[in-house]
C-alpha cells in the first residue's frame, strides 16, 4: 500500500531533522515554503508537523513557526510510541544489524499458549526464535509467533532480513498498532547462552511483549523481546494536556 503524502513528507523532515539538516534549536523552514516544497495542502503539512510534535522532535511556537528540538542519544534506544522493525532501529541509531534465525517451524497454539499470546487455541502460527546483533554485538533475543495465514509465504531466509518488510512490501499488510508491556523477568538458558551474559552480574532481562494489529483489526503478531539490561533502553515523547 503506498504511503500516504503527510506520511512521506513526515519521513522526510524526520530524516533531515536525525542527519542534522536543521541545526538543534533552528526553527524550520516557513510553512508557506514547505508547502510549495511539498506540492502539498496546509493541513496535510501541518498533519506531518504535528506528528513530529508528537514524536518529539519539533515544537510549534505561535507566531515564530516551528523549532527543531531533537537530541540524538548516544546509547541504543528503541521507542515506544512508533512501530520499527530492528533494522529501521538501527539505521537510526547509526549502528549496523544482523539476525540469526536460532529457530523457524511451525505449531498450533496451545492453550498455554493462548493465555500468554492472545491467538485462540488451535491458531496455526511460524513460530521463530531470532538473535539480533547491533555492531555485532549479541543484544535481543526475539520469540515471535506469525499468524500463518498473515504471513503467507514467510520463510528462514526471510526472517534473516526484516519480516515487515516483506509484509508490507511483498504481502501489502498495512501495520497499524501494537499493544505493549514492559517487564523484568528473571534470566533463562537460551538468554544466557546466546547474548553471553554472566549471571553473577545479571539475574534478569528487560522483556518487551507486543500484540501487533494490521488494518483489518487481525493480529497478525505476538513477540516477546528479550533484551540485555545493560544496552536496554526504550524513549517515549510525553505531551502534557492542558484541560
Amino acid at each position: 500500500m503506498p504511503k500516504s503524502i503527510y506520511e512521506t513528507i513526515y519521513q522526510d523532515l524526520k530524516q533531515k531533522i536525525e542527519d542534522n539538516a536543521f541545526a538543534y534549536q533552528e526553527l524550520l523552514p516557513s510553512e508557506n515554503t514547505l508547502i510549495q516544497q511539498y506540492h502539498c495542502s496546509r493541513n496535510t503539512l501541518r498533519r506531518a508537523v504535528s506528528r513530529l510534535v508528537t514524536d518529539g522532535y519539533v515544537q510549534t511556537m505561535q507566531g515564530k513557526g516551528v523549532r527543531n528540538i531533537y537530541r540524538p542519544i548516544d546509547q541504543t534506544a528503541f521507542t515506544i510510541g512508533e512501530i520499527e522493525s530492528f533494522q529501521e532501529s538501527a539505521r537510526r541509531n547509526g549502528q549496523i544489524p544482523s539476525t540469526k534465525v536460532l529457530l523457524f517451524t511451525e505449531l498450533p497454539i496451545s492453550e498455554r499458549l493462548a493465555a500468554i499470546t492472545g491467538f485462540p487455541a488451535g491458531t496455526l502460527v511460524y513460530y521463530l526464535q531470532r538473535l539480533h546483533y547491533l555492531d555485532k554485538l549479541p543484544l535481543i533475543i526475539n520469540h515471535n509467533y506469525f499468524l500463518k495465514e498473515a504471513a503467507i509465504g514467510l520463510t528462514k531466509e526471510l526472517a534473516k532480513a526484516s519480516i515487515y518488510d516483506y509484509l508490507e512490501n511483498q504481502l501489502h499488510m498495512t501495520i497499524v498498532n501494537s499493544k505493549r508491556v514492559i517487564t523484568v523477568e528473571k534470566i533463562t538458558e537460551i538468554d544466557e547462552k546466546y547474548l553471553c551474559l554472566n549471571t553473577a552480574d545479571y539475574n534478569c532481562m528487560a522483556v518487551v511483549s507486543s500484540q501487533t494489529y494490521n488494518s483489518d483489526g487481525v493480529m497478525f503478531e505476538y513477540t516477546q523481546s528479550r533484551h540485555r539490561p545493560d544496552y536496554f533502553r526504550f524513549y517515549e515523547n510525553a505531551v502534557r494536556k492542558y484541560r
